[in-house]
């Protein structure tokens, strides 16, 4: 087989790896832990269990000896477990350490909240290296901002729309220079509307604004091979003002993932803060991965010894059409799909 064959065989299949796992980026989705206090010793629990081909991971909540719990109510609902129960114990929880049993041998995180009498809240983000936490009386700054700033990294490299947007715009833009100022204008944007939507200024239905990310993906892709057949348009000729407009829209896709998490009322502009640069950096991973690879291709593909930087933006250029293709195509589908859920 001839060597350039099978050059090109090693780059299509390093740009394989851009895409992996559309369908889903985590193994199954994360849990979420909700305690709600009735008095120092009893709580109501709700206990979302993730599931795996509709089968009940082994996830269980550790309370300490000095708790008793009552029996649990399931039901199996959007392909997770939803267990209700009330736990009494003889002393106070604050200060108690809980544990996710079995979730060390999973790859799905947990998300736990602590609702308290006095209306204000913990939020705690479990992991299978970190499946415990400490149930406190109040929460400080540096808790909430780690807490948040992992839960937008992880919010961002799950969603795979959001990623291929970002992709479909580092094919089309070209450079360095335009690529810092498109990102810069997407993430100005999102900032915007997710900090508008998540405090309640903006209310837009997440149904259609989850159509639209799609559709958003697709115009960026058919952009991209009209600029490859010599008519760029208005996205390939200022990137930076369809990222802007369409970041509007993403940012409205990040509240809904925020809201539903909630904020902590003692410590909102701490938490929407930091889940905001969670998101960038996430952001930023992707962008450095993607070069990443795309350094590689030049490395395959490119015998001249141009500089490393010119030959990215080669390699960019030179997929771009089949990429395009592949991105469209799979956004077209998102579309399709969430069109129909929106009126069914």
């Amino acid at each position: 087989m001839p060597r350039y064959v099978i050059k090109h065989l090693y780059a299509i299949a390093l740009l394989a790896c851009l895409l992996p796992s559309m369908v889903s980026g985590h193994e199954v989705r994360p849990g979420y832990l909700e305690m709600i206090e009735i008095n120092p010793q009893t709580w109501d629990v709700l206990w979302k269990v993730p599931a795996k081909n509709d089968k009940r991971l082994a996830l269980y909540v550790g309370f300490p000896a000095h708790c008793t719990e009552s029996e649990p109510s399931s039901r199996f609902i959007g392909g997770a477990y939803i267990e209700r129960w009330r736990v009494s114990c003889e002393s106070s929880l604050y200060g108690e350490t809980l544990t996710i049993k079995g979730l060390p041998g999973t790859r799905t995180d947990v998300l736990a909240r602590i609702l308290r009498l006095d209306d204000t809240s913990q939020t705690q983000r479990l992991t299978p290296g970190t499946p415990a936490f400490e149930v406190s009386k109040t929460e400080t700054w540096t808790q909430v901002a780690l807490t948040y700033a992992g839960l937008g990294v992880e919010h961002i490299l799950l969603g795979i729309d959001h990623l291929l947007f970002v992709l479909a715009l580092l094919f089309l833009v070209g450079n360095w220079s335009r690529l810092i100022g498109t990102v810069t204008a997407f993430t100005l944007a999102h900032s915007l509307t997710l900090a508008a939507a998540t405090l309640g200024w903006v209310r837009v239905p997440q149904s259609p604004v989850e159509a639209v990310i799609a559709l958003s993906i697709v115009l960026v892709a058919t952009e991209i091979i009209h600029k490859q057949q010599g008519r760029p348009g208005l996205a390939a000729r200022m990137p930076w003002v369809v990222a802007f407009v369409f970041g509007l829209l993403h940012g409205f896709g990040f509240a809904g993932a925020l809201i539903e998490i909630g904020l902590p009322q003692t410590a909102i502009p701490i938490a929407l803060a930091f889940f905001n640069i969670g998101v960038e950096l996430g952001q930023l991973m992707f962008i450095a991965a993607v070069f990443l690879v795309f350094l590689l291709l030049h490395k395959i593909l490119d015998r001249s010894k141009s500089q490393a930087s010119e030959g990215t933006w080669m390699v960019a250029d030179r997929f771009s059409k089949p990429a395009s293709y592949l991105i469209g195509t799979l956004a077209a589908f998102w579309l399709f799909e969430r069109i129909l859920a929106f009126w069914s």
